[in-house]
C-alpha cells in the first residue's frame, strides 16, 4: 500500500482518564465514524494515519492509555451481534459526513 493511497482503518483506545477520555473522542470525531464504544472507523492514506496517531500521542498518558490502529483489508468481512450504533447494512464513511 503507498503512503498516499486511502484505506479504511479502524482506531480503537481505551483512556483511563475522563477529561483525556473526551479529548480524545473529541478528536477522534472530527477524524472519522464511531462504530463502538472506544472504536472509530477512519478513512485515510498510512501518511494521514501517522500524523493522526502523533497529534493523539499529545492527548493521552502513555503510561496510563492505550490507542492503536489497525489497516482493514480492501474486502472486510464483518458480522454483528447485538445493538449497534449504525443501522444494519450501512457502513458510513467519514467523506458521506461531508
Amino acid at each position: 500500500m503507498s503512503l498516499h493511497a486511502n484505506a479504511r482503518w479502524l482506531v480503537t483506545y481505551d483512556i483511563a482518564d475522563p477529561r483525556r477520555l473526551a479529548r480524545v473522542f473529541k478528536f477522534l470525531k472530527k477524524q472519522g465514524v464511531p462504530v463502538q464504544y472506544s472504536v472509530f472507523q477512519v478513512d485515510a492514506s498510512a501518511a494521514k494515519t501517522g500524523n493522526l496517531m502523533v497529534q493523539m500521542a499529545k492527548l493521552i498518558d502513555a503510561d496510563a492509555d492505550d490507542v492503536r490502529a489497525y489497516r482493514l483489508p480492501e474486502n472486510t468481512w464483518k458480522t454483528t451481534l447485538g445493538a449497534g450504533i449504525l443501522p444494519e447494512g450501512v457502513l458510513v464513511t467519514a467523506k458521506d459526513l461531508l
